[in-house]
C-alpha cells in the first residue's frame, strides 16, 4: 500500500479508522518528516522457506540438544536445560539477536521494547515464571496464603494507565466521563461476573480459568464457552454499552491482536478472570522495564555461554530418525549451507514455521495447519527531547487512544525512576492489524513506506499531542508479520491445537506461544520447559519437573 495510491485521509482510514482520518484532516499545518527507518530485516530471509529446495552441508556439526528459535520459547528450553545440567545445547536464530516479539532496544536515552513490554506478576508461588522472577531477585516474599509479592521498583509506577477521548486524557483504560447509569450498570455487573469466573473451581479444585492455559480446568462447564465469540457472550448476556464493548474490544486487540468478534469467550473472558483472585483483585499489578520483556530475555540467556546462541541461522529442513535428528540450514548473511546431528531437537517456532521446517509435514501437510491463524503487528518507537504536552490526566506508563485502532504507546522511561520527568524520552507505539483477513492485513503492513508509517504515526499521536511532531528526533518502525496466535472461536479447546504441540518420535519437540493459544510470555516459558523436559526424557535424564 504505497502512499502514492492513497491520499493521506485514505491512507489514515484504511490503517487508523475515520476518527482518526476526521482528526488528521483538521491538523493541516504543514511539518517537517520525522527521520527514521523500517528496521526489521528477517522478512525475505524467512520467505525463502516457500521457495524450492535449499542447499544442504555434507559435514555434520554433532550437539546432545539443538533449539531452532531463540524467542522466549526457546530460551526458555535452554535455560531448563542448563538448569539440569545440560552443557552441549545449541540455540540457533534467524534474526540478528534472540528475543523474538520480546527482543528490545537501546539508544541513548533508553532501552525500549520491540513488542512484549510488561509480565502480570504472579497470583501463586509456583511453576517456572515464579522461578525465573527469584533469579532476577523480583520476589521479595510469599505470604501465608501462597501469594508472592515483588520487588516495589519493578512494578508499573502510577500514574500507570490513561485514556485519551475528544481533546482529553482521562484516568484508567474504561471512559468513565460521560457514562451513563445504564454504561456503569453493565461495568459492574460485567465485573461481578468476571470475579465469579475467576473464583470458580472444578471438582479436581483446578481454577476455571488459569495462567498458564493448560491448568486451567478442561471441564464442558468452562471449555464449551470456546464455542462462541467473545462478542456473541457479550450479546448473550445482554451487555449492550458501547463502551463496555469498547472495553472488551481493547482487551482483544492488546492480548490477542484482534477484536471480539473473532476471539473466543473462553480467550476473552480468561483475560478478565485469570490473572485476578475473585474479588476483583489483579494480584501485585504489573512487572515491567525500560526495555519491556526484554528483561526476562537477557535473565534466560544467562544461563548460556555466550556461544551457545547462534543469531542469522535459517534451519530449513528437520529430518528425524531413529537416532536423533538431522537438520539443514543455511547461514542467513551469506546463503553458506550448515547442518547438525542432534540427539535431540526443540523446535522453538510457530506451527506455519514448523510445517515448511519438519520434513515430513512437507510430505503431508498436518491436518491441524489451518486452525492456527496469527494476527500481524507494527511497533514504533519514537525518540523525543521531551514528554509531550498533556490536556487533563498526565503523561502515565500506558497511554491509549479511545478513537484509534492503534493502541496508543507506552513509555519506556517511565519505569527508570529518573529525577528529571522534563527530559528525553521514548515511546513505544503498538499497532495490531485487527482485521478478519490475516494475509490482507499482512499485505498491508508490509507493502506500507517507512514515509507511510511516519505520516500514520504522527496522525496517530497529533490530535493528543499537538506539539509532538517538533519533539520527535527519530522514528523506527518494526513489521511482526505473524506477531501473535489468534484464539479464534473453538481454536483453545479444539483438537488441533493439542495434536500440534506432540512430539514427533522421541527426538522432536515443539515450544512456542501458538501451542497455548495465547502470544503471552507465561505460554512461551511452559511450553519451552515442557519441550527441554520432553528432551531430558529423550536422552534418559531423570529429573523433577519444573511445571
Amino acid at each position: 500500500m504505497a502512499s502514492v495510491e492513497l491520499t493521506r485521509r485514505e491512507l489514515v482510514a484504511a490503517f487508523l479508522g475515520a476518527s482518526v482520518a476526521s482528526a488528521c484532516q483538521r491538523q493541516q499545518a504543514p511539518r517537517p518528516p520525522v527521520p527514521g527507518a523500517i528496521v526489521d530485516r528477517a522478512v525475505d530471509t524467512g520467505h525463502k522457506l516457500r521457495g524450492g529446495p535449499l542447499p544442504r552441508a555434507e559435514a555434520f556439526e554433532s550437539v546432545d540438544v539443538l533449539i531452532v528459535g531463540a524467542g522466549a520459547a526457546g530460551l526458555s528450553a535452554a535455560w531448563r536445560l542448563a538448569g539440569a545440567g545440560v552443557k552441549d545445547v545449541r540455540v540457533v536464530e534467524l534474526e540478528a539477536e534472540a528475543g523474538g516479539t520480546s527482543r528490545s532496544g537501546r539508544n541513548a536515552v533508553s532501552a525500549y521494547p520491540w513488542g512484549a513490554h510488561y509480565l502480570p506478576s504472579p497470583l501463586e508461588d509456583r511453576g517456572p515464571v515464579m522461578r525465573l522472577l527469584r533469579e532476577m531477585d523480583a520476589v521479595t516474599g510469599v505470604d501465608a496464603e501462597g501469594h508472592p509479592s515483588f520487588a516495589e521498583e519493578l512494578l508499573i509506577q502510577e500514574p500507570d494507565e490513561r485514556l485519551f477521548y475528544r481533546g482529553h486524557w482521562y484516568e484508567g483504560l474504561y471512559l468513565r466521563a460521560g457514562a451513563s447509569g445504564k454504561d456503569l450498570e453493565e461495568l459492574e455487573r460485567f465485573d461481578a461476573r468476571m470475579n465469579a469466573f475467576a473464583a470458580a473451581r472444578d471438582a479436581k479444585g483446578r481454577k476455571a480459568f488459569a495462567v498458564p492455559v493448560a491448568l486451567s480446568s478442561d471441564d464442558a462447564e468452562w471449555t464449551a464457552l470456546d464455542a462462541l465469540s467473545m462478542a456473541r457472550w457479550l450479546e448473550t448476556e445482554g451487555f449492550h454499552s458501547p463502551r463496555l464493548k469498547w472495553f472488551v474490544d481493547y482487551a482483544c486487540r492488546d492480548d490477542y491482536g484482534t477484536t471480539s468478534e473473532h476471539v473466543s469467550a473462553w480467550a476473552g473472558i480468561w483475560y478478565f478472570a485469570a490473572r485476578q483472585n475473585g474479588q476483583g483483585e489483579r494480584s501485585d499489578g504489573f512487572l515491567s522495564w525500560p526495555e519491556g520483556n526484554g528483561r526476562l530475555v537477557r535473565q534466560l540467556s544467562s544461563s548460556l555461554g555466550p556461544r551457545q546462541v547462534e543469531p542469522n541461522v535459517l534451519v530449513h529442513t528437520v529430518e528425524p530418525g531413529e537416532g536423533g535428528c538431522r537438520v539443514h540450514a543455511l547461514d542467513a548473511r551469506t546463503g553458506a549451507p550448515r547442518a547438525f546431528q542432534a540427539r535431540q531437537v526443540v523446535l522453538a517456532c510457530p506451527r506455519f514455521v514448523a510445517a515448511h521446517v519438519v520434513a515430513p509435514w512437507r510430505e503431508a501437510r498436518p491436518a491441524w495447519m489451518d486452525a492456527f491463524v496469527y494476527s500481524p503487528w507494527v511497533v514504533a518507537n519514537l525518540t523525543l527531547s521531551g514528554p509531550p504536552a498533556s490536556r487533563g490526566f498526565p503523561l502515565a506508563w500506558d497511554n491509549v487512544l479511545y478513537e484509534s485502532q492503534s493502541l496508543g504507546y507506552v513509555v519506556a522511561t517511565h519505569q527508570s525512576l529518573r529525577q528529571d520527568e522534563r527530559g528525553p524520552t521514548v515511546l513505544t507505539w503498538y499497532l495490531p492489524m485487527a482485521g478478519a483477513d490475516v494475509k490482507a492485513e499482512r499485505d498491508k503492513a508490509l507493502s506500507a513506506t517507512y514515509a507511510d508509517w511516519e505520516a500514520l504515526v504522527m496522525a496517530d499521536l497529533l490530535p493528543a499531542h499537538p506539539g509532538v511532531g517538533a519533539l520527535t528526533q527519530r522514528l523506527e518502525v518494526q513489521r511482526w508479520g505473524h506477531a501473535m496466535i489468534r484464539p479464534a472461536p473453538g481454536f483453545l479447546w479444539g483438537k488441533a491445537r493439542e495434536a500440534a504441540g506432540e512430539s514427533l518420535g522421541r527426538h522432536l519437540h515443539f515450544a512456542h506461544t501458538d501451542l497455548g493459544g495465547m502470544a503471552l510470555f507465561e505460554e512461551a516459558n511452559w511450553f519451552g520447559v515442557r519441550a527441554a523436559e520432553r528432551a531430558l526424557a529423550g536422552m534418559g535424564r531423570s529429573t523433577a519437573s519444573w511445571l
